[in-house]
């Protein structure tokens, strides 16, 4: 195993979610084709796929992107219109993590952790 390296989010307007992701982000997406989106998030990737015909979204698989400030960035993909999904937590120590809803319902994981390293 050499560890995680994309998160996929599904969504019915692959146009509309490639701009608010690109918002979100800050970050222009890599590869941009009507079949897949991916983004380069410091290493790691970003991949939107459209979502063909209707299809339940779940929470219970959560992926987090690491944040220096975690109230900051949660502030601000809540102006870009996110909504609420868990709002930011001390879960031990100086852990802190966050989720919210993109437009299209997909969970988006924040995390500060400051023990953390990518080897």
């Amino acid at each position: 195993m050499q560890g995680l390296r994309t998160t996929i989010y599904k969504v019915p307007d692959l146009a509309a979610a490639k701009d608010w992701y690109t918002h979100v982000f800050q970050v222009k997406p890599y590869f941009d084709e009507p079949f897949y989106v991916g983004f380069n998030i410091k290493g790691y990737e970003l991949g939107l796929l459209p979502e063909e015909g209707y299809s339940t979204k779940a929470d219970n698989v959560l992926s987090y992107w690491g944040v220096d400030k975690i109230e900051e960035a949660f502030e601000r993909i809540l102006s870009l219109g996110a909504t609420v999904h868990e709002a930011p937590t001390n879960v031990g120590g100086e852990i802190v993590v966050a989720t919210l809803y993109d437009p299209w319902k997909n969970v988006i994981g924040l995390i500060y952790n400051p023990e953390f390293r990518v080897a």
